[in-house]
């Protein structure tokens, strides 16, 4: 064996334990930085699924506004509202013959090409497992999506198990404690750490009998190195959120292509982020921001400072 390669490979393996970097849904980010993608930048993106296709009738009602001028599906607000992904799943069986589901996740490569939307697989073998902090009034589990492959294995993914949680938990799983369900008799096996070398999605699942069960997917993150929330309260843990002061008094004033903040009595930062979630625009509140060279479309703008913390949308013309 090639030393060299053999040191490269290492490396590698090492540094990519840390390109996942935790999401956390304070932060207010549509798009988890996977360090997986493929270079079409749709890794990431958060989207949703449910038993309709075999005869459920479950549905998810969301925790804000759903849908942006790009996607009508998107869930850039939903995050704002939610401080993460959050809403009800109305789970309703139908003609199922098992327990009805819905989830929802995101692709860690992203699509083949702009004009080949199945998502690819990516190893992510070196983030060797996932943190993630959640709400949850059914006990979900965390499964492993692997695209096309998944019905070769009958649907049976590796998944990890986690318990009902209304008050909010932090679990980390390593890519041990993803199995197969027991149900599954079928002859191709796969484990964790072989899902994970050819993995396409990370979902999170809600499979129960009959009624609404309310969520919140508040941190996500690899195993090694990760950082999720320790929960979901604003304020605890890595990234939080300090209780805002009068955050109604708040305003985002747009005057033509000019921004001003006002109600903010501390030192505090404006961003204007566009819909990837990318700083387009920086500065302090105490100054008015000119936006004129930034394209037409919906910003949303962040202030935050000792004991502030304040979002609103704003649109350009």
């Amino acid at each position: 064996m090639n030393k060299k390669l053999t040191i490269a490979s290492a490396l590698l393996a090492a540094s990519a334990a840390f390109a996942f970097e935790t999401w956390l849904g304070v932060d207010q980010n549509p798009q988890v930085d996977t360090g997986l993608d493929n270079g079409t930048e749709t890794a990431g993106y958060w989207f949703s699924y449910t038993d309709k296709d075999d005869g459920g009738k479950s549905l998810v009602t969301w925790g804000g506004e759903v849908g942006n001028e790009y996607s009508e599906t998107a869930l850039d607000n939903v995050i704002i509202a939610c401080n993460g992904v959050c809403g009800t799943a109305t789970l309703d069986k139908g003609t199922l013959t098992y327990n009805p589901f819905v989830g929802i996740g995101f692709n860690v490569v992203g699509e083949t090409s702009k004009s080949d939307p199945t998502p690819e697989a990516g190893d992510a073998s070196a983030w060797g497992g996932l943190c993630i902090t959640y709400t949850s009034a059914a006990a979900p589990a965390l499964e492993l999506g692997l695209g096309a492959y998944d019905q070769e294995i009958g649907y049976a993914n590796p998944a990890a198990s986690l318990p009902k949680s209304t008050a909010g938990s932090m679990k980390s799983l390593a890519w041990s404690d993803f199995k197969q369900p027991s149900w599954y008799k079928g002859d191709t096996k796969i484990s964790g750490a072989e899902a994970a070398a050819r993995l396409v999605a990370v979902k999170f699942k809600i499979q129960a009998t009959d009624g609404d069960y309310a969520f919140n997917i508040c941190a996500i993150g690899p195993y090694t190195g990760g950082t999720c929330s320790a929960s979901c309260t604003p304020g605890e843990g890595p990234g939080a959120i300090k209780a805002v002061r009068g955050a109604s008094a708040m305003k985002a004033i747009l005057s033509g292509r000019t921004l001003s903040i006002s109600g903010v009595k501390t030192a505090a930062t404006a961003e204007v982020l566009n819909l990837q979630g990318q700083v387009v625009a920086k500065g302090d509140v105490s100054s008015s921001l000119n936006l004129a060279s930034l394209d037409a479309g919906v910003y949303m703008v962040r202030v935050a400072g000792k004991s502030v913390n304040f979002s609103n949308k704003i649109v350009l013309k």
